[in-house]
């Protein structure tokens, strides 16, 4: 800004020289300049009265607006603001097939401390033992002492021992809401649901994460606010799985086995409708994992998918089924079962002198292990191992279990000519009951491959063929003959048509070779066996028949009245009417013009 000079030269020497005061000039020029800079500040301040008005009137809007809002919403205790992504605590259901409840979340409360506004820590040490005995007097005395600002007490308490604390009245002890996992029906399915845990933790939530079986392999799914709480809904059906459970216990000590393990599955779908390991476990109260020792001591170990054992002569139907497919021989081929039967060193026998020759039934029915090798070796090892592998023999189970993937065959290092004569029956190749399950159902079904699942409504009905219609219809007539007049006639179920093949397998020693008093005794069934529905494989392990005046391990004596009896109980259940069975003969017939 230029100013006027208050005494400018010009107009003071043009006053002079007409006689005038030069001053009343100089006083002229400040009393304009004064007024100028009087409007100037007068400018500005009222720019600045009307910025803080401004400021002033959006402050006082944020502030009633917030008001409005708070005066709005429900009452809620404030919380202390955090860094770290909030914790999603809710977790979906998990149901049977029917929509009846295996798995859900339950509200209840943690209980933590903050020793530094105790009053009487050694009187709140004290009333805690009282509603805690696990709790050590001495050390929570210690902990509460130490200097520390925050522990934990409990992770989880129930309301009456909220109340109780709550009685104790100190306000060093305070409450954290959470959602546990809850499992109404205790140990039932206890190896398929698995467990769930606690992940993330703060004081107002904990994060519900799964540790095992299906509550793991579908974590993400169950944790994803996405579904809208949509429960996931399981191929079991709770009444057979109970009923399968409670036959199972009583047939396992009645048997005087060390464990015992049964799956029953859809031979079309693959949906498996019960599965059961003992000794169980209740996931609402999970052990601690076997640090040492053999994993199949423990009650968490799932004896149906992660239990690979030799089963014995349950695989002769696929040596059959085999010879049949590749048109080497029909049900009614004569072989020659003299022996015993060498190759090297080593010499296969039958449990029984069953002659000089069986038909290829008669194989099966007498469980002959010199008439299903001599059947091996017609077609070979490289034949053998494709045919087990299409019926999943050679990698574990698609099973929707996190253990499955760790329950992979045990397979011979060389398949020899010797591997091909023992795998026929049995020996000499572990793998899994539901492996089994499986292989059955794809042998009864009409010659489709079967792949096990635990969701309901099965996996896709696959095209892949393992063997004919015409070759499963000779498979299912073996099977029930072995039932009506073999080795599993304690099978027999009125009205239901059971057919199946009984396996003995001795147990393998840690250190190597095989016991001579311990064996893995399981009967594979279906029923109907002229119609199947369903397979149920039953595995006991280190049965042991009683009652007679020697002990009695084979499966004909042990697995398959147990089998027999869950048939019994759930094949009404599971919508099968009592029926008459068929008359029409299984395989080649003389008839008359």
């Amino acid at each position: 800004m230029i100013r006027t000079p208050l005494r400018p030269l010009a107009r003071i020497l043009t006053a002079r020289q007409r006689g005038e005061n030069p001053d009343v000039i100089e006083r002229e020029n400040m009393r304009l300049r004064h007024e100028e800079m009087r409007d100037q500040a007068r400018t500005r301040a009222e720019g600045r009265l009307l910025v803080l008005g401004v400021l002033f009137f959006c402050a006082f809007s944020v502030v009633g607006g917030r008001m409005g809002l708070l005066a709005s919403t429900e009452p809620q205790e404030p919380r202390a603001a955090v860094s770290s992504a909030a914790i999603t605590a809710q977790r979906a259901d998990i149901t049977d097939r029917n929509g009846h409840v295996l798995a859900t979340n339950f509200a209840t409360h943690a209980l933590y401390a903050q020793p530094p506004i105790m009053i009487d820590k050694a009187r709140v040490a004290r009333e805690l033992v009282q509603i805690f005995p696990d709790l050590d007097e001495q050390k929570l005395l210690k902990q509460f002492s130490g200097g520390r600002k925050f522990l934990w007490v409990r992770k989880k308490i129930s309301p009456e021992q909220q109340q109780q604390v709550h009685d104790i009245g100190d306000p060093g002890l305070m409450f954290g809401p959470r959602e546990m996992r809850l499992y109404p029906n205790g140990n039932m399915a206890a190896h398929i649901l698995g467990g769930a845990s606690f992940g993330r933790e703060g004081v107002q939530s904990a994060e519900v994460i799964g540790i095992a079986g299906v509550e793991k392999a579908f974590d993400a799914y169950l944790r994803d606010p996405a579904n809208g709480g949509e429960p996931l809904r399981l191929s079991l059906d709770l009444t057979i799985q109970t009923a399968m459970e409670r036959v199972l216990y009583g047939g396992m000590k009645l048997m005087n086995a060390k464990g015992a393990a049964a799956v029953m599955m859809d031979v079309n779908t693959g949906e498996i409708i019960a599965m059961a390991s003992l000794p169980d476990f209740d996931p609402n109260d999970r052990p601690q994992v076997l640090t040492k020792g053999d994993a199949s001591d423990s009650p968490l170990f799932n004896r149906a998918v992660q239990g690979v054992y030799e089963l014995g002569s349950t695989f002769k139907i696929f040596t059959a089924a085999q010879s049949l497919e590749e048109g080497l021989t029909n049900p009614n081929t004569i072989i020659d079962i003299r022996g015993p039967l060498k190759w090297g060193r080593h010499k296969i026998r039958d449990f029984h002198n069953y002659g000089k020759e069986l038909s290829v039934t008669d194989i099966i029915v007498k469980s002959s292990n010199i008439g299903t090798a001599r059947l091996a070796m017609q077609f070979g090892a490289d034949r053998q191992r494709d045919f087990l592998g299409k019926l999943g023999f050679l990698e574990a189970t698609p099973v929707e279990l996190v253990e499955a993937p760790g329950a992979k065959p045990l397979l011979p290092r060389n398949w020899s000519e010797i591997s091909t004569m023992t795998i026929s029956y049995g020996h000499g190749l572990s793998a899994s009951p539901l492996h089994l399950a499986a292989a059955y159902a794809t042998i009864v079904n009409g010659g489709t491959r079967v792949r096990p699942t635990l969701l309901a409504g099965g996996r896709p009905k696959s095209a892949e063929r393992v063997i004919s219609e015409k070759t499963s219809a000779a498979a299912r007539g073996m099977l029930r003959a072995v039932v009506q007049r073999g080795t599993a006639s304690f099978g027999e179920v009125e009205g239901y048509a059971v057919g199946g093949k009984t396996g003995t397998a001795d147990k393998p020693k840690p250190q190597g070779g095989y016991y001579k008093d311990k064996v893995i005794g399981t009967f594979a069934s279906v029923f109907p066996a002229h119609d199947p529905k369903y397979v149920l494989i039953v595995t006991l392990d280190e049965p042991e028949e009683t009652s007679g005046t020697k002990p009695r391990r084979t499966a004909g004596w042990t697995a398959v009245p147990v089998a027999a009896e869950i048939i019994r109980r759930t094949a009404p259940l599971l919508g099968l009417r009592p029926e008459i069975e068929p008359q029409a003969p299984f395989g080649v017939t003389l008839t008359s013009n």
